[in-house]
């Protein structure tokens, strides 16, 4: 039997019932719910369905319909992403001034390797708008004169250009709850540190002040909690003793451009899947077509906990064998 997964997700003030009705709504339409996912941050409610589609008894304008009267009725809003919605992904970019990122992200969407379209450049401050029109695609800069992002226009603007993966390209802000639970596992955040380590602000600070020998950056999936999200890639370098602090900047920013991209490219062809907290590779998914870590280095093999006991045992049952065998040939040999 083949099966349509349908994602429906539903935000809005938590209130008692929600659940219910909308569960209700899609068990009288034959609709079967396969996975369920629900939490509340700062008194706002965020439910995920992924509901099997292929035998309701509806079509999918009529769902989308009933769906919507019902988030109106309860003033809460609904997000429906039927599989086959569209053939090509859009992808919308967060950003602030630092344009590496960026423009990796433009290269490959250039040359083809991207299969999605960057649809939009959101940013909190304008900096980046020529690079935006260079590539002919629409620029919004939805920050005050300090950098403070409007974020009910940020989330206008995403549901304007109906986005399928926001990238946060070095944006140098904190999403709130109200943007991660409407594009949950769909934000992809580029660090400057190995996570766990160093999250937050001024990442290569913090590992110069520390006096790391190795350095990396880290593509990961956006949660509510600060750079925790589950990660995806990560790259590392050597820190010299001496270098300064714009030095390892230097090194990390095109690693940073580099696991991003992997990180989207991953994300694109649904090779990485998330289950409680990691993320793995798919069933199927040819480990080599993708980079997750620093590669084949050549790591070393030994010593490795009980190798040298195995080792001696097995030896020493090889003697031991050998020292049968020649008492079985002197026994059966005629004198």
């Amino acid at each position: 039997m083949t099966r349509e997964y349908t994602r429906i997700t539903v935000i809005g003030d938590d209130k008692t019932g929600i659940v219910a009705k909308f569960t209700t709504l899609l068990f009288e339409r034959g609709i079967n719910v396969e996975d369920i996912d629900q939490a509340v941050r700062d008194g706002l409610f965020r439910m995920t369905l992924h509901a099997d589609t292929a035998e309701m008894v509806c079509t999918k304008e009529t769902l989308r319909g009933a769906l919507a009267d019902l988030g109106d009725e309860m003033n809460v809003d609904v997000q429906v992403r039927f599989p086959a919605d569209r053939e090509t992904k859009r992808i919308a970019v967060l950003a602030t001034q630092e344009s590496h990122c960026l423009e990796a992200l433009f290269d490959a969407w250039a040359d083809g390797e991207l299969d999605a379209e960057i649809s939009v450049v959101i940013a909190n401050h304008d900096d980046l708008q020529p690079l935006a029109e260079r590539y002919d695609v629409p620029f919004y800069d939805v920050g005050d004169e300090k950098g403070s992002p409007d974020e009910d226009e940020l989330v206008d603007r995403l549901e304007e250009f109906d986005v399928d993966l926001v990238v946060l390209a070095r944006y140098m802000r904190i999403l709130s709850p109200n943007v991660v639970f409407r594009y949950e596992d769909r934000i992809i955040n580029i660090h400057p540190s190995l996570l766990p380590s160093f999250p937050g602000a001024a990442a290569y600070r913090q590992a110069k002040e520390e006096g790391v020998r190795v350095a990396g950056v880290t593509a990961h999936y956006v949660t509510t909690d600060l750079d925790q999200g589950p990660i995806i890639t990560q790259r590392a370098f050597d820190v010299p003793d001496d270098a300064s602090l714009d030095e390892l900047k230097a090194r990390g920013q095109p690693l940073e451009a580099e696991a991003l991209l992997e990180a989207v490219q991953l994300h694109l062809d649904d090779a990485v899947s998330v289950h409680r907290g990691r993320t793995s590779l798919r069933d199927g998914v040819d480990h080599d077509d993708y980079q997750l870590g620093l590669g084949d280095i050549g790591n070393p093999d030994r010593p490795v906990d009980g190798l040298d006991t195995s080792l001696a045992a097995s030896e020493e049952a090889a003697d031991d064998a050998s020292e049968a065998s020649d008492a079985e040939a002197e026994a059966t040999t005629p004198n």
